[in-house]
């Protein structure tokens, strides 16, 4: 048996499902086996390997034994004459396997061997190869001169640097992520250390190889894509403390002879886990004194527009008046949420704001020495209220995030091109249209045919081709690139990602099954279970009085300022034949007949209010017609009917005054 691929799986199931397809296709025409050992995931890994994978030898663990042994547990039942430790959270091309076995049987020397290893954005990881942690070497890499100096010798021995990505050569260590080695060198060298649960234990595999007399070589004539860290986000271990841990281990194991390096290194390993500590609370901590100079520049503007000028408060007032209400607003923020789970949520800050300033001005309030700072505290809560609240939403608009702990994106979605023009493609499509809260807006196909350039498919237009996929990126800025994995190879899917490394795009695969789009930063379900919805948010007696309200007092506005002379310029040009402009439409947005935000108008004969037909043919108020909607924004013309019902549902199950508000903005920029 020419090959053993073993990957151990802890609740990566659609990364596992992905990098399973693409093993297969690589080892088409070599005898193999694949070995996949779970270790206790609760994602439904198993069973998708017993329905999708029957083939693959499967090893259950009850609970999670960690990376070390579980590999181990497979090198034992495994009976290639080569052996490959492959992570789950990988894509391999078709010539991959081929060209690591065959780099092995030319290179006697050789014990072990990895290939390049590309990020999902393209970028080379510079992981997949690296020196051992001499003292000088941690010295490098804490300091910062492997990264001020990446092109010398001297200071870019931590992750080799100074060596280019496109030439082959031997190095003291590779990424346990794809580890290539023959019988031979396990039976002589053994399995992985088991006293290493996770990280370290092919850093130790790879000192033992070479102490063994073997070569370790890096080959960069092949590439795979490398998912990092998936199963530690699934999971409640401490990466920071399990890595910096297994870095001590090794310490202790290989340079237990020299008192004097382990000393040394174990207090690089500590400043270097504090340092990664600070830099995982770094985000929240920034956002934190943000919103406290915000608040702080509302007090001062607020001292500023009620005296004229500045430090006219008295004495004993500084810092108090100043630092004080940027103190409490920044704790509730942080009691609300605002700074972990709901970072960027608009309802919960504007929240904690207004409850901030009412405390602060009952405080004021009652504290006669403060009374004078009333008319401060005032207008510095106005400020405040819109600046905090304000500063997340142009963030979201700008970010195309989704606000935690919300349920859908915000429609200024992803900007993105389907790989792939065939009918796994357009049923990805078709699910995306479903699913309009995972945030994309899809601009197009990109074709592995020029001859299809041009051509529209399920009312979208062929943007590209794969050769020419980067001008289609750049061109029509694209964020997101989807690829179907169906009728595609991972060689050209590799290629294109290779192609694109130093654009800030970001790429995804879709295996198969069409279950999920999986990617660096996240994994957007495409299917999941039915649910019949009670009520809907249009329903609420609560949006539909702020939707009417907002119609009124803008329409009003728009009316008394912009109607007049818009409604005369086009009436003197004669187009209120057929369909009349927008702005002549404003009376029956203020009389309730239309909203500035609804359905589509179908005809003249239609009520606006008339419940529309739902689900199972069922009556269902799904709002009023409107000036512009989302079917509007979508076009009714490139959707089919079943699209343009879900449109519908989604509008009236997230209606929202935000929704309403990112809708119109949209639609303004889509008018342009």
């Amino acid at each position: 048996m020419d090959l053993s691929v073993i990957i151990v799986n802890y609740n990566v199931r659609q990364f596992l499902e992905n990098a399973l397809i693409s093993v297969k296709r690589a080892m088409e025409g070599m005898t193999g086996e694949i070995i996949v050992v779970d270790n206790a995931s609760d994602d439904g890994s198993v069973e998708m390997l017993r329905e999708k994978f029957p083939e693959v030898i499967l090893i259950e663990n009850r609970r999670n034994e960690g990376f070390a042994r579980a590999n181990n547990l497979a090198l034992v039942q495994a009976r290639g004459n080569h052996l490959l430790l492959l992570n789950p959270d990988t894509v391999v091309q078709e010539d991959t396997l081929r060209v690591m076995l065959a780099f092995l049987n030319t290179h006697p020397d050789a014990g072990l061997a990895g290939c390049k290893i590309l990020n999902p954005d393209g970028s080379f990881q510079l992981a997949c190869r690296r020196g051992f942690p001499t003292p000088w070497v941690s010295f490098t890499k804490i300091s910062g001169l492997s990264a001020v100096f990446p092109g010398s010798r001297l200071f870019g021995r931590y992750n080799l640097t100074y060596l280019s990505p496109d030439e082959s050569y031997p190095v003291d260590a590779l990424s346990g992520s794809f580890m290539m080695f023959s019988r031979e060198v396990y039976e002589k060298v053994g399995g992985l250390d088991e006293t290493f649960f996770m990280y370290g234990e092919d850093l130790d595999f790879c000192y033992r190889v070479r102490h063994a007399g073997f070569t370790v070589y890096y080959v960069h004539t092949t590439q795979i894509i490398h998912f990092k860290g998936e199963s530690t986000k699934r999971s409640d271990i401490d990466e920071i403390k399990v890595f910096y841990d297994a870095m001590r281990v090794f310490v202790n194991k290989h340079y237990a002879h020299s008192f004097l390096m382990r000393v040394f290194l174990s207090v690089g390993i500590t400043l270097r886990a504090a340092a990664a500590f600070l830099g995982k609370t770094a985000r929240p901590l920034s956002v934190a004194m943000m919103d406290f100079a915000l608040v702080l520049s509302a007090m001062i503007t607020g001292e500023f527009l009620r005296y004229g000028m500045l430090f006219r408060l008295p004495e004993y007032a500084y810092p108090l008046v100043w630092v004080a209400p940027p103190c409490v607003v920044v704790c509730a923020l942080y009691f609300s949420g605002v700074y972990t789970s709901n970072r960027y949520s608009i309802s919960r800050s504007g929240g904690a704001v207004l409850i901030s300033y009412i405390m602060i001005s009952a405080i004021v309030f009652f504290a006669k020495d403060f009374a004078f700072s009333r008319i401060v505290v005032g207008i510095a809560g106005i400020i405040s209220m819109m600046v905090i609240p304000g500063w997340r939403l142009l963030f979201r608009v700008a970010g195309k995030e989704r606000a935690p702990g919300s349920s859908r994106r915000i429609l200024f979605g992803r900007r993105t091109v389907i790989v792939g023009t065939g009918a796994s493609a357009q049923a990805v499509l078709k699910k995306l249209r479903r699913r309009m809260d995972d945030g994309y807006e899809v601009l197009g196909f990109v074709s592995t045919n020029r001859r299809e350039v041009g051509n529209r498919i399920a009312g979208l237009e062929v943007l590209g081709s794969i050769d020419n996929v980067g001008r289609v990126i750049a061109d029509r800025k694209v964020s997101e690139v989807i690829f179907s994995t169906e009728g595609l190879s991972f060689t050209d899917i590799l290629s294109v990602i290779a192609r694109s490394k130093h654009r800030t795009v970001n790429f995804r695969l879709v295996p198969n099954s069409l279950e999920a789009i999986i990617g660096k930063a996240s994994i957007d379900e495409l299917d999941n279970f039915p649910l019949v919805e009670i009520e809907y948010n249009i329903h609420k007696t609560a949006n539909r009085l702020t939707k009417r309200m907002f119609d009124l007092l803008v329409g009003l506005f728009l009316l008394a300022t912009v109607y007049p002379w818009k409604a005369m310029v086009v009436l003197a040009m004669g187009k209120r034949t057929g369909q009349p402009s927008w702005i002549l439409r404003l009376p029956q947005v203020i009389s309730g007949k239309l909203s500035f935000v609804g359905l589509p108008m179908q005809g003249q004969g239609e009520r606006a209010n008339e419940p529309s037909i739902g689900l199972n043919g069922q009556a269902s108020y799904l709002g009023p017609y409107g000036l512009t909607g989302l079917v509007q924004l979508y076009g009714r013309d490139r959707l089919e009917t079943e699209e343009v019902d879900n449109v519908k549902l989604y509008y009236a199950k997230n209606q929202s005054l935000m929704l309403d508000l990112e809708i119109i903005i949209k639609s303004m920029l889509v008018r342009k």
